[in-house]
């Protein structure tokens, strides 16, 4: 049983520093960049993960209140819904007034044919007679 705690303690250490320095934004591990805590970590098996839990990360409050995994979001923007976002919101009163102003370009060009319809259907009853008319 001591033998297999002595094999399984230092694998859980490893696979705990390992997880936890890839979980870690990159401006949070101190001394080394990343990629080289990982090499350290996965290379030097026992003694990788303690320098990495020891000297390998910052060890202080995140920040803005930013999680371990903040990465995984790509450091999402502050605005997380579309109508939070003064930007969204302007763009759709510029399409708003963009909508109206074809629409009431539409309406005109509606009234216009209408008003040309008529006058060639009021045309055509006072100024040609016919078939009846002329045989009277």
């Amino acid at each position: 049983m001591l033998r297999a705690l002595m094999f399984i303690l230092p694998l859980a250490l490893t696979i705990y520093a390992f997880i936890d320095c890839l979980n870690t934004p990159e401006d949070e591990a101190k001394h080394l960049p990343k990629v080289a805590w990982v090499f350290i970590i996965l290379l030097f098996w026992i003694v990788g993960p303690i320098v990495w839990l020891a000297a390998g990360k910052d060890r202080r409050p995140p920040e803005g209140g930013r999680t371990p995994s903040e990465w995984h979001r790509n450091k999402r923007n502050q605005w997380v819904a579309p109508d939070d976002n003064p930007d969204f919101l302007k763009s759709i009163k510029d399409e708003n007034k963009k909508d109206e102003s074809v629409l009431k370009d539409w309406e005109a060009d509606l009234r216009r044919r209408e008003e040309e319809i008529k006058r060639r259907e009021d045309g055509d009853e006072g100024g040609t007679k016919g078939p009846e008319d002329s045989a009277k």
